[in-house]
């Protein structure tokens, strides 16, 4: 089977409104994918940076993949949270992307959204907090039907992957 090592880290975030953030992130694959070793999923801690625009989390991603095919190559997909001074947590943003097919180091901006709501519950939202979250958080990186979605853009997501291919040629597929 060919192989795909993904290491690095989730660096942190800007372009939200408030700091005080957290991220819960995952990994989605294909059905011809198996995990050999490290975790799919995870969460951040919260950053609160008084002084700098980035919040940062430097949390670690190490998983090593084995796969029958190319497809359903990975996604990592992210949920952005904001902690208030009581502790509550409210959705700040969606988002994901790809991760690269080749191997070497990348730096990678992933941007984020969140639904809109209707008007009433903007207003609600900005008396009350909380705000529209998604039924089904698969909604994020399937797409079927993600253009009937009204959502406002948040900010973004930054990665710093390292990518090992292995035994890709053994399988006729070059890198």
């Amino acid at each position: 089977m060919a192989e795909v090592h993904v290491i690095g880290q989730v660096i942190g975030a800007t372009g939200f409104p408030d700091q005080s953030l957290f991220c819960k992130w995952g990994i989605h694959t294909g059905s011809a994918w198996r995990v050999l070793a490290g975790l799919k999923e995870g969460q951040t801690q919260v950053d609160n940076p008084q002084d700098d625009e980035i919040t940062h989390w430097c949390h670690p991603i190490d998983i090593h993949f084995a796969t029958k095919g190319l497809q359903g190559w990975p996604k990592i997909h992210f949920q952005v949270w904001h902690q208030d001074s009581y502790g509550r947590n409210e959705l700040y943003g969606y988002g994901f992307c790809h991760i690269p097919m080749s191997p070497g180091i990348h730096d990678i901006e992933c941007p984020t959204w969140m639904p809109k709501g209707t008007f009433r519950e903007q207003i609600s939202q900005f008396f009350l907090g909380g705000g529209p979250q998604l039924r089904d958080p698969d909604f994020v990186y399937n797409g079927n039907n993600r253009f009937t979605l009204s959502t406002v853009a948040m900010g973004k997501v930054h990665l710093h992957l390292g990518i090992i291919l292995r035994n890709f040629d053994k399988f006729g597929i070059e890198c």
